[in-house]
């Protein structure tokens, strides 16, 4: 991981990612997930949806060429944002030249806990590569230092799959309503990125209250139920629930007890019911 601090310049114009990318004579990474994000209207409404003010601290994962970096730096008191490609690095201390509230970062978000860098609170803007989604929510979220606010740019079956409700829940859905309210907050077409993806994207808001949607002794505990009922999404919940060890028995006494029919499916119950099934197992007798 190293740390890079910015020079103070002038700022330079935005510059299409494809010819900025061959000034530098490089090509966007499909293993990375590279679509840069260069439509500046789009980029503005990202920016806002975080409602940044001078005091605030924002993180940003996978900066790119920086487009998004610009509104960030405009409007919060300091940014780091994150890179994993070394390559990228030269093109993000040129474009942000300008902006002494920015820190470089290279390194792999997934491997840094943002208690390095952010001793109060702070904000989480991006836009995430669509294949490791859910892996930059579940380390951010099951951190010890977790944001107040996170504004996402996914994939638009992503951001429906996140802010699905009872009937269409997954564990994903879940794992992130358990923490904070989703909503989504505007669609972004393909034609907004460089190169363009095959699907449209969303900007999804997470707002992060201070304590979990339902209360629950121990989250880990919790979320082994959870993650036990999602195990094998055409089986009943009575069936799943089994793998965690408990006899046929023991599950139906506790299903009965929380109110929650044991053919149904882990997708139909609401955070309430998984909480009253995870307390009702553990409470049995």
């Amino acid at each position: 991981m190293v740390i890079r601090r910015l020079a103070i310049t002038n700022n330079h114009p935005a510059m299409h990612p494809k010819h900025l990318l061959e000034r530098h004579g490089l090509v966007a990474k499909k293993s990375l997930g590279q679509n840069f994000l260069y439509d500046e209207a789009v980029l503005a409404r990202i920016a806002a949806a975080a409602d940044l003010a001078a005091g605030d601290e924002a993180l940003e994962i996978g900066p790119g060429l920086g487009a998004l970096t610009r509104h960030l730096a405009q409007t919060a008191g300091r940014v780091i944002a994150v890179e994993l490609d070394d390559r990228l690095l030269p093109i993000l201390e040129e474009q942000l030249a300008g902006y002494p509230n920015v820190t470089l970062v290279h390194g792999d978000i997934l491997e840094i806990d943002p208690a390095a860098y952010f001793t109060g609170p702070y904000k989480v803007v991006a836009n995430v590569p669509y294949y490791i989604t859910g892996a930059i929510l579940r380390h951010l979220l099951a951190g010890r230092h977790k944001p107040t606010l996170m504004v996402l740019t996914v994939q638009q079956e992503v951001a429906e799959r996140l802010s699905a409700g009872p009937g269409d829940m997954s564990l994903l859905a879940a794992s992130v309503q358990f923490y904070g309210q989703v909503s989504v907050v505007d669609g972004i077409k393909a034609g907004a990125f460089w190169p363009r993806p095959e699907v449209d994207s969303a900007v999804v808001r997470i707002d992060l209250a201070g304590r979990p949607a339902v209360d629950v002794a121990d989250e880990e505990g919790f979320f082994r139920v959870v993650k036990a009922g999602f195990s094998q999404k055409r089986k009943q919940l009575q069936k799943n629930l089994l793998s965690l060890g408990y006899t046929r028995e023991e599950v139906q006494q506790a299903l009965d007890k929380a109110g929650v029919a044991g053919q149904r499916r882990a997708e139909t119950l609401s955070l309430e019911e998984w909480a009253a099934v995870y307390q009702c197992l553990i409470n049995r007798s």
